[in-house]
């Protein structure tokens, strides 16, 4: 029988303090399009998200965080999934995927996301520079994973799409003369528009 034909593939994105073990960021995930024939808030079948309620994230994410504290590897087994995690500075970054996903995938999205936050802060990775910046976070995980999707892993990619400049709103300030004349000019024109504007009242 073959596999899964689903490109659902991550179960969630967890960033936690090292320190105090306390959650910067989790965003957790359930396929798209459930099997036909389950219930759209069903549990109980494969892909699902098992930890639908904040009390059971938070205490996987405990859980986790104690397992990988005392692990030398990259990517372990718990709780019957697959977690690929790095450490960076005093911030645990954590991918989550079923047990019968491929870890080496799982691994170039950890990285990839590593990468591009190494990009954004210019290397400064670390709690405080996340909170602070948090917005960036967020758009740097959705351009790499949308609803447990993988869609990118260039870390350079990532990094220019979430850094963009927004187009300036403003006019263009070299076209604006700011000199006596033209001050006194804009003067004028304001005190005209008033006097026209009084006239229609």
């Amino acid at each position: 029988m073959p596999g899964s034909l689903s490109l659902f593939s991550v179960n969630a994105v967890i960033l936690m303090s090292a320190d105090d073990g306390s959650r910067i960021f989790a965003k957790y995930y359930s396929p798209p399009h459930p099997p036909a024939g389950v219930a759209p808030n069903s549990t109980d079948y494969p892909g699902a998200n098992p930890y639908p309620t904040v009390k059971e994230q938070k205490a996987f994410e405990q859980g986790l965080l104690e397992k990988t504290n005392k692990s030398t590897s990259d990517v372990i087994l718990y709780d019957n999934r697959i977690v690929v995690f790095k450490m960076e500075s005093d911030v645990m970054l954590y991918v989550v995927g079923g047990a019968e996903e491929n870890e080496v995938l799982l691994y170039n999205v950890v990285l990839s996301l590593r990468d591009a936050l190494g990009i954004l802060f210019k290397g400064a990775t670390d709690k405080r520079t996340i909170v602070e910046n948090y917005d960036l976070v967020a758009l740097a995980i959705d351009e790499i994973i949308d609803d447990g999707i993988i869609l990118e892993t260039d870390p350079v990619l990532i990094a220019s799409r979430v850094s963009r400049p927004p187009a300036p709103d403003a006019p263009n300030l070299k076209s604006i003369d700011l000199s006596e004349q033209g001050l006194l000019n804009a003067w004028e024109l304001g005190k005209r528009r008033l006097a026209e504007g009084l006239r229609q009242m």
